[in-house]
């Protein structure tokens, strides 16, 4: 039952691999200061912005700037106003939303409730509720400490029902309406999660057949549950195909697509079910045996806690979100930070989006946010290039944020990190089909701190695409490196221009 990984390392395993013409806003041809003498792994002839775009041949459009924090001060942009989709790079707003609006010693509290006193011989006569608190970090390993903290409690019986209890947030089916229904990055979210709301298929050739499971791994345990039913089907296509089933998600496979074995995550769309199912589990080997778990809508007025776990503290969160780019980490925390904001549980994620939108607009002063979300995932969010790049300035000098984001490498022509740069890269990027963003902070050898973003976005190439090829899009991934390419010679080219001479 034991297997040893670190939550980190699973954590990463899991995490997601996660059309407007260009405008000119103002892009100057020659950069504001005198040219630095560039060492001879940067560039010897600095290009300008437009060349750089122009060299990319990514199509549709980009929109880049960057400024001095000490000053706020734009030095140059391309397209510097034209919003586009941010990506995975919203989630950098969002950790600062969520920081300032739950505070960095905001734990997630899972509580087990029950509805009478629990007798001194550890019976409860009376039902027992698993009541989530949002903990987007909830995982098997942490449902075996809560079962033994119940056992330390003197919980030995429950002779009512054992209900499960998500409405501390909305209860919502998925992220994105655009996404495969297969993709383990758009998974249900509600204020009850486990497991980032993934469940593990693994099958294995059996003679003409396969062997399956279906399970809720963590770090420790790997128990099977029932309430996620796979079943392999002689077709070619399609390869997945998903129904809920009335507390049951019920998936077909394609036999031809499974090979010899294999394992993917699968999300989970009845999230306070599969959790509950595992805590059945995780009680029953610490001797206390529980009937199937219930939908609960709404908590009891009174109650007694019988036992509780918190999550760590919500930098450690947020330092593992913007590191993986867990797309449930970020819509929690976003919705957990606007209703701590608004005083009121949001009423969709939508609604929660505008919440921080407000935010952007009346603490940071932006001109051109609209999120649709918290995570990017959605398509239709936009924000500029400039106004990322005053946000970044803003935040950082409110001490939030930078600390939390991913060091990222100085990469020459090639995509190979320099390992001499003399600079310091701490950003986020951002990927969805034919849409790509990086935007964070550059120190530069001498100390000068820049705050940049790149957003680049073929949208007309994007909806073209059939739902078959969401997932793997052909030319995505050459795209995608282009983009890439593009982003660390802009990069370069501000340690060449506004380096030290």
């Amino acid at each position: 039952m034991t297997r040893m990984l670190s939550r980190r390392r699973l954590l990463a395993g899991m995490a997601a691999g996660l059309a407007a013409g260009p405008s000119l806003a103002a892009a100057p041809e020659t950069s504001l200061r005198p040219l630095a003498r560039a060492p001879d792994f940067l560039v010897k002839t600095v290009p300008s912005l437009q060349e750089l775009v122009a060299g990319a041949r990514l199509g549709g459009a980009t929109s880049v700037a960057v400024a001095h924090v000490a000053s706020d001060q734009i030095l140059e942009d391309y397209a510097g106003t034209l919003s586009l989709p941010p990506a995975s790079v919203a989630k950098a707003l969002t950790a600062a939303y969520a920081l300032e609006a739950l505070g960095p010693e905001h734990r997630f509290v899972t509580r087990l409730l029950a509805t009478a006193e629990v007798s001194p011989d550890g019976i409860l006569d009376g039902d027992l509720i698993l009541a989530g608190g949002g903990d987007p970090t909830l995982d098997t390993d942490r449902m075996a400490e809560l079962a033994a903290a119940m056992k330390a409690a003197g919980l030995r019986e429950v002779r009512g029902r054992f209900l499960v209890w998500g409405g501390a947030l909305p209860r919502l089916d998925g992220i994105d309406a655009l996404q495969p229904d297969h993709v383990g990055y758009n998974p249900a979210i509600s204020g009850l999660n486990l497991n980032f709301n993934r469940v593990h298929f693994e099958w294995r050739r059996a003679g003409a057949d396969y062997s399956i499971t279906m399970d809720g791994r963590s770090a420790r345990y790997r128990p099977e549950v029932s309430m996620a039913r796979m079943v392999v089907v002689a077709r070619r296509a399609p390869i997945y195909t998903y129904r809920d089933t009335g507390g049951r998600d019920d998936w077909t496979v394609a036999k031809s697509a499974l090979g010899n074995g294999g394992a993917r995550w699968l999300p989970v769309r009845q999230p306070e079910l599969y959790a509950g199912e595992v805590f059945q589990t995780m009680a029953g080997a610490q001797g206390t045996r529980l009937k199937a778990p219930e939908l609960l809508e709404t908590l009891p007025e009174s109650t007694i806690e019988v036992a509780r776990v918190e999550s760590e503290d919500l930098p450690g969160i947020l330092e593992d979100m913007l590191r993986y780019s867990t797309n449930i980490t970020a819509e929690i925390v976003g919705l957990a930070a606007s209703a701590a904001r608004t005083g009121a549980v949001p009423e969709s994620l939508a609604a929660s989006a505008e919440a921080m939108n407000s935010w952007g607009r009346e603490v940071l002063e932006l001109e051109r946010i609209a999120f649709v979300d918290h995570s990017g995932l959605g398509d239709a969010s936009r924000i500029s290039a400039v106004d990322m790049v005053h946000a970044l300035v803003r935040l950082r000098a409110r001490g939030t944020l930078k600390p939390i984001l991913k060091e990222i490498p100085l990469e020459d022509e090639t995509r190979t990190p320099l390992p001499d740069a003399g600079v310091e890269i701490r950003a986020k990027t951002g990927t969805l089909n034919f849409v790509s963003g990086l935007a964070g902070f550059q120190t530069l050898p001498d100390g000068t701190e820049l705050a940049f973003a790149i957003f680049s976005a073929d949208l007309g190439r994007r909806a073209a695409l059939s739902e078959a090829e969401r997932e793997r899009p052909p030319g995505g991934r050459t795209w995608n490196g282009g983009a890439k390419r593009l982003q660390h010679a802009l990069l370069r080219r501000w340690r060449a221009v506004y380096g030290p001479v």
